[in-house]
């Protein structure tokens, strides 16, 4: 467990600016170093921007500009978005850096003197906006289209050549070897065909552009973007190298290190065929795996500029703070798999699952139990009972899944295991009814209780620490903890239960997540330019909807959907049931709507239930009524009914232990 561990992202092409998908690859990365550094490892995490290459030649004449003066322009805003995400980046290398230059030209000589680069002419259909040549194949089975946007042209230069053809079996070896090296398992599978078809040399030089490394002995070449940008995860540590010569690079580079590449799947063959054979014919290790992940639309749309929709991540962060964000962008898409970033998506599990479920949790507990009946101060914890057992058991099962997942680079499965003990945690309170226990002066018992939650967020502390950095900080400052210092040999990740010291004093503040309501959501929309016809960058014209204008007047029997959102309906549960004196119909209910105490609701539904029979049930209240008088007591909302003349009336209940104060919609 304690092997060096290197992560990196793809250095990021600067032609435009930085986007929703450089921040999914960037945050995965952050958050796969953070945990390797909570578990004691020592860690390095590069990023970092592609400044070569005809297209930036390109877009710099069109501008007007010098190509250095550009690529100077539009490399700081990447930093600025990964740093506004808060990921903690140990280097962060441009292509255009001195130290970058030499160590490419250092790789080329060492191809050249293992005889795997030779001088030759090319002719063929090149991709411009690839940076590559492209087979004949593949150039008659583009559409037209495909052909202009990409920019596909015939041309004929001179140019010098890398032996790949040699590299078909070696690296048709290397990956029988080592099985795992291209995850997820499908795109290996890709790749490992492409390879069996046999390859050809490749072309690794240009002469019909000028911005680029010069080929070492011959200028009139620059050397192709792909295998200087390639080069940066070497380079950044100082390789290639002899051994001794960098200590970064006998550290952090493979067979010493565990080696990470964090790319997308429109890269993968540059990674995972071109990458491992310069490797091979360097001598050097080849990295230990190449993850690559798949592709965000947007509001199901894909992302272009042409809709309107290539999200900068900056507005987001604005909006809903960086750890919302990174939480949203690990959470909703199975990583390797293509995915959707919808704005009310995250809104939903905004508040569902922050809000209502953890931030739910530290409220009941350090801001109402704790505070009212302990002084503030972390309780002693008393004899266990199995309720207890049981929730411990599902903290520690959380923490060896979440991290089972993580060493397998399945960040939203580690979060899904999280959550888990977050459900359990909060359906622990609903079953041990800490408010009742004080009430009776259970102090026992209601301390042991405490301490439980106490202990479970400790651990949750921990295991949202690489996904919410932040978030984890002000969580564990509540409950009078102080932030987390990873250790090189120090495995931090929660084992031990009970090192929560008892006496500790708490502190209150503000909710950790708070809720956002309907007016709220419609407000950060219209901010972010999402309305129901999808999304469109801030300051974009928003895209016209197929759909019928929503102004126009709603059919008789109808209502807008604007009008719909104004009604609030979330979880409730019932944590007690009584009678109303005097009244043949009222029952008085006190109900959990996630909130720091309970709500009174009147339900006039006493001929149909006995009071007792609805502690316990989850049912759907409109939480946000104006509360009114009923027979001289309060009501706080309604619980939503259905009635015909054959069953009668049925409470609408649900069927799965969803945590109270969750929306309904």
């Amino acid at each position: 467990m304690n092997k060096s561990f290197y992560v990196t992202t793809p250095i990021y092409y600067v032609n435009d600016r930085p986007h929703i998908g450089h921040a999914y690859s960037t945050v995965a990365a952050d958050v796969l170093a953070r945990y390797a550094r909570l578990r004691g490892r020592p860690t390095r995490f590069l990023t970092g921007t592609d400044e070569h290459g005809q297209k930036i030649e390109d877009r710099a004449k069109e501008l007007g500009k010098d190509p250095q003066a550009f690529v100077d322009e539009m490399s700081p805003p990447f930093r600025q978005a990964f740093e506004e995400l808060d990921c903690s980046f140990d280097d962060y290398i441009r292509t255009t850096e001195p130290r970058h230059e030499r160590k490419v030209a250092d790789l080329w000589k060492i191809l050249e003197a293992r005889g795997d680069i030779y001088l030759g002419s090319y002719e063929g259909w090149y991709a411009v906006a690839d940076e590559a040549y492209i087979t004949e194949l593949e150039y008659r089975d583009m559409s037209d289209e495909e052909k202009a946007k990409r920019k596909v042209e015939r041309k004929q230069e001179e140019s010098y050549f890398f032996r790949l053809s040699k590299y078909t079996q070696p690296l048709l070896d290397f990956y029988e070897k080592n099985p795992t090296f291209v995850q997820p398992e499908g795109r290996f599978n890709e790749v490992k065909a492409f390879v069996r078809e046999g390859l050809q040399d490749l072309s690794i030089s240009r002469t019909s552009f000028r911005w680029g490394i010069p080929v070492p002995g011959n200028d009139a070449h620059v050397i192709y973007v792909w295998l200087d940008a390639l080069t940066n995860y070497i380079s950044a540590l100082g390789g290639p190298a002899a051994p001794g010569e960098s200590e970064l690079f006998d550290r952090f580079w493979a067979p010493n290190a565990e080696v990470v590449h964090i790319v997308g799947k429109d890269i993968l063959r540059f990674h995972a065929v071109y990458w491992p054979a310069f490797l091979l014919s360097a001598g050097i290790a080849p990295p230990t795996q190449i993850w690559a992940h798949g592709w965000l639309t947007i509001n199901g749309e894909k992302m272009s500029k042409r809709s309107g929709n290539f999200i900068p991540p900056g507005p987001l962060v604005e909006a809903f703070g960086a750890d919302v964000l990174r939480y949203y962008l690990m959470r909703e898409v199975g990583f390797g798999q293509d995915g959707d970033f919808a704005h009310r998506n995250l809104l939903a599990r905004y508040n569902g699952e922050l809000a209502n479920g953890l931030g739910n949790l530290l409220n009941r507990m350090v801001r109402s139990i704790v505070r009212r009946s302990f002084g503030g101060l972390v309780p002693t914890p008393a004899n266990r009972e199995p309720e207890d057992e049981a929730l411990i058991a599902a903290a520690q099962k959380a923490a060896q899944e979440s991290a089972r997942h993580l060493d397998a680079i399945a960040p939203h499965r580690s979060l899904d295991a999280v959550w888990e003990l977050v459900a359990a945690a909060n359906r622990y309170v609903d079953q041990t009814a800490p408010w009742a226990l004080a009430k009776e002066g259970k102090t026992e018992r209601l301390g042991q209780v405490a301490y439980t939650v106490l202990e479970s967020l400790r651990w949750l502390s921990v295991l949202i620490a690489p996904f919410m950095p932040a978030k984890s900080v002000a969580l564990r400052a509540q409950l009078g903890l102080g932030p987390l210092e990873p250790e090189e040999g120090r495995d931090a990740w929660p084992a031990a239960w009970g090192e929560l010291t008892p006496g500790t004093p708490t502190a209150p503040g503000e909710p950790l997540f708070p809720r956002i309501d309907a007016k709220q959501e419609k407000a950060l929309l219209a901010r972010l330019g999402v309305g129901t016809a999808g999304a469109a960058a801030p300051g974009a014209p928003a895209k016209k909807s197929k759909q019928k204008s929503t102004n126009e007047p709603p059919k008789e029997g109808t209502i807008p959907f604007d009008r719909f959102l104004d009604v609030e309906l979330k979880v409730g549960l019932i944590l007690a049931a009584e009678a109303v004196p005097k009244s043949d119909k009222l029952v008085k209910l006190s109900v959990d709507l996630g909130e720091p105490g309970p709500r009174q609701i009147l339900a006039g539904i006493r001929p149909h239930y006995a009071p007792e029979a609805l502690v316990g049930q989850r049912v759907v209240v409109v939480a946000n009524l104006a509360p009114r008088k009923i027979m001289g007591l309060t009501s706080e909302g309604m619980v939503l009914a259905a009635s015909d003349t054959e069953h009668g009336l049925s409470v609408l209940s649900l069927d799965k232990a969803i945590a109270p104060g969750t929306r309904v919609s």
